[in-house]
């Protein structure tokens, strides 16, 4: 089934937004490090502040095991709500956040994250380097949507409902779940069943008109980039991912992980936050 049968235009959608990864239910999560005093690597002055960017079908908790490896290792982090109502929208609400932050910035992006972040870090000089997780980095005038389908092997469409929703100028749009039963085996196919059957319950939907949305602007022109491509991922093709990866110059690690990385790999994906934060902040 292509992805487009299920995103197809209609005159009564709203912009709103939205994208691909993750897990429960959280708003605005400012957290402090446990042990600032005690990184391995880096002296707390030189250390940027994380700020981890959730994609759609997920929350801010999908980051819970990398917050908590980062805090340890002395990172500040700020895993903020992503809307998921459409990608203008979305890259300011982020970019009001970032704005409200001193000091140097790694931003990451998780699924349709990658594309907030990449449209929301434009123009601010605080934000040293983007980090993508099983994401999108869109180009200008380049969707979700569009290049979810540039390579075969994305199975999301044939998962998902379709649930209408109004939009607040009298309008109806089209939110986007991943069907309970088939939530494990989409999304999280190497994480153990009891945490994919909380995930599937707790996870926020996308706005299907956010995925169709062009993104404006790419930071990652002018940013440094990190890439963690997830090779088992059923979501976004690893090819798309490549394909991202590459036309950015990013530094790239691909590791054989589901579309889930944070959740079944925190180790992994703290890694290479770390070593975009150790290459861009001394």
């Amino acid at each position: 089934m292509n992805l487009k049968t299920v995103f197809r235009p209609t005159s009564t959608r709203t912009a709103v937004l939205g994208a691909v990864a993750g897990v429960s239910a959280l708003t605005l999560a400012f957290t402090t490090p446990a042990n600032a005093a005690k990184g391995e690597h880096d002296t707390p002055q030189t250390k940027p502040t994380v700020v981890l960017v959730h994609g759609a079908f997920a929350d801010a908790s999908s980051w819970n095991g990398v917050v908590k490896r980062l805090q340890h290792d002395g990172y500040q982090v700020v895993a903020p709500a992503n809307p998921l109502r459409g990608l203008a929208g979305d890259a300011a609400y982020l970019h009001s956040i970032l704005a409200g932050i001193q000091g140097p910035v790694v931003l990451v992006g998780h699924s349709y994250g990658g594309a907030v972040i990449s449209q929301a870090a434009t123009g601010d000089q605080n934000v040293r380097a983007l980090v993508y997780i099983a994401a999108f980095a869109p180009d200008k005038s380049e969707s979700a949507l569009e290049l979810s389908n540039k390579f075969p092997g994305s199975t999301l469409a044939s998962t998902l409902n379709s649930v209408p929703f109004p939009g607040a100028d009298g309008t109806t749009g089209t939110d986007l779940y991943i069907k309970a039963d088939k939530f494990h085996d989409q999304f999280a196919a190497d994480v153990p069943k009891s945490i994919t059957d909380l995930m599937a319950a707790t996870q926020r939907p996308v706005a299907a008109s956010a995925l169709e949305e062009n993104a404006t602007t790419s930071a990652w022109k002018t940013i440094p980039s990190w890439d963690l491509i997830t090779t088992q991922d059923k979501n976004i093709p690893p090819a798309s991912q490549r394909f991202m990866a590459q036309r950015a110059h990013a530094h790239t690690t691909e590791i054989s992980a589901s579309h889930a990385v944070s959740v079944s790999h925190p180790t992994a994906v703290t890694h290479i936050i770390e070593q975009a934060a150790r290459a861009t902040t001394r």
